[in-house]
């Protein structure tokens, strides 16, 4: 404690410098303003009629590809560095573009080095050097950090704070895939009845779109390359094991397809932000959300060829997240209950 106060001025005077130094550096993060780095190629998005993801439009199914292979022949990947296979700082001088032509559209996204899901929850629970690393390496973090905070609690169950049952984000992909009521139509492939099948896809599709509608596509952007980051730096530089790219649950095939998803997800959260003119002053009520989650149930509905049958507000889960989002978003953080 003595130390803290003796320091306490040299601090703030070092943070005050810092913010001055990297107030304007712009933040590493996947954006669809990268198109001179990679072209669509529409050789490398053509596919025969019989394989298992050709009814399949814009957003991608993981379960539906057999191998990285299979996946590079609809995803152009693209990786971009200048550095030997034995630089250890390939990682921080590389670059990646994942790119996909869908229905006459396209989403782009350019990922490289930068902070990780990992290093903002250290900053978050750690002493002043650790955030002080990472005002250092991300100032769109630290300038951030009360958005991300939001974020992490509508992304996670926190029943400590707002009571058992709290929801989330996968609460809502997973009450998604339980509405799909054509079951012949969608699980001819088996393994899309698994975690890794509808329920991811409509997890990364509608996280991101809620977080690009509440706050910003930068933000979602952000979030999303900060996750794949933590998990597999290796996508950056495409620097794979055998075991990892035969690992369809969890490899190259599954992060890619979550990339190009957040993508999807972006721009439909901004389709359906303009539509419903969603602000950081809008209430979402069980009526609102539900419009909001039918809309995506469409446009899941199109995307992969299925039927759903509809969100209602009177379902507890939209009433509990509903309730959830206006804590959260409008800046009530007290110990409530749901």
């Amino acid at each position: 404690m003595v130390i803290f106060r003796e320091m306490k001025t040299h601090r703030i005077f070092i943070l005050l410098s810092l913010i001055c130094l990297f107030s304007c550096t712009k933040p590493n993060h996947t954006t669809s303003g990268h198109e001179g780095l990679c072209s669509c190629d529409s050789s490398a998005n053509r596919f025969s009629s019989d394989t298992a993801f050709a009814t399949v439009q814009e957003a991608l199914l993981g379960t539906r590809f057999k191998s990285f292979d299979e996946l590079k022949s609809v995803v152009n990947i693209k990786y971009i560095n200048n550095n030997t296979d034995s630089d250890s700082t390939i990682e921080k001088n590389s670059k990646v573009c994942i790119r996909q032509c869908s229905n006459g559209k396209e989403v782009v996204a350019v990922l490289e080095s930068g902070i990780n899901q990992g290093e903002i929850s250290d900053a978050r629970n750690g002493n002043f050097w650790v955030r002080l690393n990472l005002l250092i390496k991300s100032p769109y973090a630290v300038s951030k950090r009360a958005e991300l905070s939001k974020v992490y609690l509508l992304a996670r169950r926190r029943t400590e704070l707002y009571g058992e049952g709290d929801p989330a984000f996968y609460d809502l992909a997973q009450n998604a895939a339980k509405n799909i009521n054509t079951a012949d139509m969608a699980f001819k492939n088996m393994r899309d009845s698994t975690e890794k099948g509808y329920i991811n896809s409509f997890n990364h599709i509608t996280s991101q779109a809620i977080i690009t509608s509440c706050f910003s596509e930068k933000l979602a952007d952000f979030i999303g390359d900060s996750h794949e980051r933590y998990f597999h730096p290796e996508l950056i530089t495409g620097k794979f094991t055998e075991d990892q790219i035969s690992d369809l649950d969890e490899g190259p095939v599954d992060n890619y397809v979550d990339v190009i998803n957040n993508m999807w997800g972006q721009k439909i959260g901004k389709e359906l932000k303009k539509k419903y003119h969603i602000t950081r002053k809008t209430l979402w009520t069980p009526e609102f959300l539900v419009n909001y989650l039918n809309d995506l149930q469409s446009y899941y509905s199109w995307a992969f060829q299925i039927g759903f049958k509809p969100v209602k507000p009177e379902d507890e889960l939209v009433i509990r997240f509903s309730k959830k989002m206006n804590l959260v978003i409008h800046g009530v953080f007290k110990l409530e209950k749901i």
